[in-house]
């Protein structure tokens, strides 16, 4: 009996430890990206293209100024997110990407089709894919 309340004491530990280090990174996300490179299939976009783009989170809601404003809800799931569209042209869109968070730049990888999260920071070849690297605005 002592041996399943030690695991199961080790195991809720560990699962609160995880949750607190996902939140702190989180809420690292908050604030105003300006992007720096974009490329979408493997084909690196001019400057040019995103930069009066800016992408602003707020905890699980974010707004993507570009050619339009897009609004809506992101969730985090380690270090997937899946986004979901709720204003502007992509509204009832769902996309799924994977991010980072490295040496004060956020990258992302997005699906646009959002039928599978993309396993790698990479478009080569995968015509829906599109990666943006991102610095914090005043940074």
């Amino acid at each position: 009996m002592r041996l399943i309340s030690f695991i199961t004491l080790i195991l809720l530990m560990a699962s609160c430890a995880s949750t607190k280090n996902t939140n702190v990174k989180i809420k690292q996300l908050n604030g105003s990206w300006l992007p720096i490179k974009q490329e979408i299939g493997g084909k690196v976009l001019p400057a040019a293209v995103y930069q009066t783009q800016k992408l602003i989170i707020k905890d699980s809601i974010y707004t993507l100024v570009a050619e339009s404003v897009d609004k809506g809800i992101v969730k985090f799931n380690g270090s997937k997110m899946d986004i979901y569209s709720k204003e502007g042209v992509n509204v009832g869109k769902h996309f799924t990407a994977i991010y980072k968070l490295e040496n004060g730049e956020l990258t992302v990888c997005y699906n646009l089709a959002g039928n599978a999260y993309p396993e790698a920071f990479e478009t080569t070849g995968k015509m829906t894919f599109f990666l943006s690297v991102f610095k914090k605005e005043g940074k």
